[in-house]
C-alpha cells in the first residue's frame, strides 16, 4: 500500500486560530486602541509578577481584581510587544505547534498550550516577585510545545525519523518514557543546546532581534520544563510495553 505523506504545508486549524488571536490581539493594539486604552489593556491581561507582592503597585490596585490573578498566567501568551515578537513567535509556534495539534487534538491542545504558559508565568513569578515589568508573548507555550514534541518525535517512525516520511501516522508513536529519551543523544543536544541559549539571554549576552526589553527567559524554562514533564499527562498515544531489552530508538510504531 502507498504510504500517504503528510503535505508540509497542512498546518492545523487551531495552529492557524491561536496565530490568527496573536495577530488580532496585536493589530486591535496598534490600529484601534488609543495609548491609554492600550495601556488598561496590558495592566489586565499581561501577567506582572507585582500583581503577587504586597508593595504598592502602580498608584493603585492593578485591574481586573482576583479573576485577572488567575487569567493573566494564560491571557499573557496572546500580547505581543511588536510585529517582530510575534512574527518571530509565530514562525516557531507553525513547527512545533503543528506536531503537538496532529498528536493531541484540539481540545488537548488548548490545554497544553495553557498549563505551559501558566508553567511559564509560575516560574518568572517565582523568580521576578515584585516585578513591575509585563510578560508577555507565546514563547513560554511554544518552550513546552517543543520539549513535548521530542518525546516522540525522534522515535523510530517518527515525524523526525529519517527513515520514515512525516505521515498521519508518524505523530501516533508511542513516546518513551522520559528517561529513555534522554539516552537518544540527538534529544540530548537538542535539551542541551536549547537550555544553553536561554542562559545566555538570562546573563544578556544574546539579545532577541527587534525586543527592547529584556527577554524573560525564566518563563521559556518554566513552559520547557512542564512541556518536558506533563506531556505524559495530556497525550492520548497509549504507552509503550516496558521492554528491557530496547531503548527509546528501538520502539516500533503501532499498527
Amino acid at each position: 500500500m502507498t504510504r500517504r505523506s503528510e503535505p508540509i504545508f497542512n498546518v492545523p486549524a487551531i495552529v492557524l486560530a491561536v496565530i490568527a488571536a496573536c495577530v488580532l490581539v496585536h493589530l486591535a493594539r496598534v490600529y484601534v486602541l488609543s495609548d491609554d486604552e492600550d495601556s488598561d489593556f496590558l495592566l489586565t491581561f499581561a501577567f506582572f509578577p507585582v500583581r503577587y507582592s504586597s508593595a504598592a503597585v502602580l498608584d493603585g490596585e492593578l485591574p481586573g481584581g482576583v479573576a485577572a490573578d488567575i487569567w493573566t498566567f494564560v491571557t499573557y501568551a496572546f500580547i505581543h510587544g511588536n510585529a517582530t515578537h510575534l512574527i518571530l513567535n509565530s514562525i516557531w509556534l507553525l513547527p512545533f505547534g503543528s506536531a503537538l495539534a496532529r498528536r493531541l487534538g484540539t481540545a488537548r491542545f488548548l490545554a497544553f498550550f495553557a498549563a505551559t504558559a501558566a508553567a511559564g508565568a509560575a516560574l518568572h513569578l517565582a523568580t521576578n516577585l515584585g516585578s513591575v515589568q509585563p510578560v508577555i508573548g507565546a514563547s513560554a507555550a511554544i518552550s513546552g510545545f517543543m520539549a513535548a514534541s521530542v518525546r516522540f518525535a525522534f522515535q523510530r517512525g517518527g515525524p523526525l525519523d529519517m527513515l520514515r516520511g512525516a505521515d498521519a501516522e508518524s505523530y501516533r508513536v508511542p513516546a518513551v518514557p522520559l528517561l529513555a529519551a534522554l539516552r537518544d543523544t540527538r534529544i540530548a543536544v537538542f535539551l542541551g543546546a536549547w537550555f544553553a541559549l536561554n542562559l545566555l539571554f538570562g546573563v544578556g549576552t544574546l539579545a532577541m532581534p527587534g525586543m527592547d526589553q529584556a527577554v524573560a527567559w525564566q518563563a521559556h524554562i518554566g513552559g520547557f520544563l512542564a512541556g518536558l514533564l506533563l506531556f505524559p499527562l495530556f497525550d492520548p498515544v497509549a504507552a509503550p510495553q516496558q521492554d528491557s531489552g530496547s531503548g527509546g530508538a528501538n520502539l516500533s510504531p503501532p499498527q
